[in-house]
């Protein structure tokens, strides 16, 4: 597969399973800010910590296909999110207090997000280490024997 059909097919799994966090994130932010009634960034930091949790598990695992190390990686993606975090509760709070619906701001915070976080992720954390697990090992395996 050439690196741009590569790069191309990481971009559709990470957006499917950016699909799948924001679930998590917009179900969660929508029971802390309906049912619980917390502020827009008591309900928002949580629910992203939840999305991000499970962006990066099967990010790292089929997105990437990488066997970087976790700890390393799980610190290279918290140092995203040491700049992400503060900025986008304090501009969504910020937006939020000036009138703007809440959910247009997630929804505005989530696209920003899942730009920002794929070229991290792609050019940053799995730079060195994508198609390196056990699941790319498998899959060129598979192609060998086909040919």
């Amino acid at each position: 597969m050439s690196q741009r059909n590569q790069t191309l097919w990481q971009a559709v799994k990470f957006t499917l399973f950016s699909a799948s966090a924001g679930i998590i994130q917009i179900g969660s932010f929508t029971l802390f800010n309906e049912a619980f009634r917390w502020s827009y960034w008591a309900a928002y930091l949580p629910s992203l910590v939840l999305s991000v949790l499970w962006n990066f598990t099967f990010n790292r695992r089929y997105t990437f296909r990488s066997d970087a190390n976790i700890p390393r990686a799980m610190g290279l993606v918290a140092l995203f999110y040491l700049v992400f975090t503060p900025l986008s509760t304090w501009g969504g709070n910020a937006l939020n207090a000036a009138g703007w619906n809440e959910y247009l701001v997630l929804a505005l915070t989530m696209a920003l997000n899942f730009v920002t976080e794929f070229l991290y992720q792609r050019l940053v954390v799995y730079r060195k280490r994508i198609d390196t697990n056990d699941v790319a090992r498998r899959a060129l395996e598979r192609q060998a024997q086909a040919k």
